[in-house]
């Protein structure tokens, strides 16, 4: 992203192969990266290497609807789709992913993992299984947007 030299990039390297640390742990740390630098790195290589779904066509299971109500799934913009096995697949927008998954670790009563959508995608699913008086298909977009927040 810019951020670090190669020179910062090998010193960080050599650290978490001593430690076992996370990357942009060691970024923040010794060089001061800040936080929202961090999360948007990594939510960009997530992106990169992750499933991704249309969720207006991708089957959802209406048993794992339930595990979040709506003002938590328009707040965190996450959308539990089905059990795979024991994991709970949800799914969200890069842009959100960060946030999605804080509040899944700490409240969703399963282990997740993340799939990827396109945030109008999302809004239809998100109107379509959490209908919402006020809440549109174009807000999930439109959040995606904000200059405060960036995407990745």
């Amino acid at each position: 992203m810019g951020v670090l030299s190669e020179q910062q990039q090998a010193w960080i390297l050599e650290e978490q192969r001593l430690s076992g640390r996370p990357f942009g742990d060691l970024a923040e740390e010794m060089f001061g990266v800040d936080p929202r630098t961090v999360e948007k790195a990594w939510a960009s290589q997530y992106a990169s290497t992750t499933r991704w779904i249309d969720p207006t066509i991708e089957p959802v299971d209406p048993a794992v609807v339930g595990l979040i109500n709506r003002r938590q799934a328009w707040q965190f913009k996450i959308l539990p789709v089905r059990y795979e096995g024991s994991d709970l697949m949800v799914a969200t927008s890069v842009h959100h992913l960060v946030r999605a998954l804080n509040f899944a670790t700490k409240v969703v009563p399963a282990n997740c993992y993340f799939v990827l959508a396109e945030p109008e995608a999302l809004g239809d699913a998100l109107v379509r299984f959490y209908p919402m008086e006020g809440m549109t298909r174009e807000m999930v977009a439109a959040d995606w947007a904000r200059p405060n927040i960036a995407a990745a």
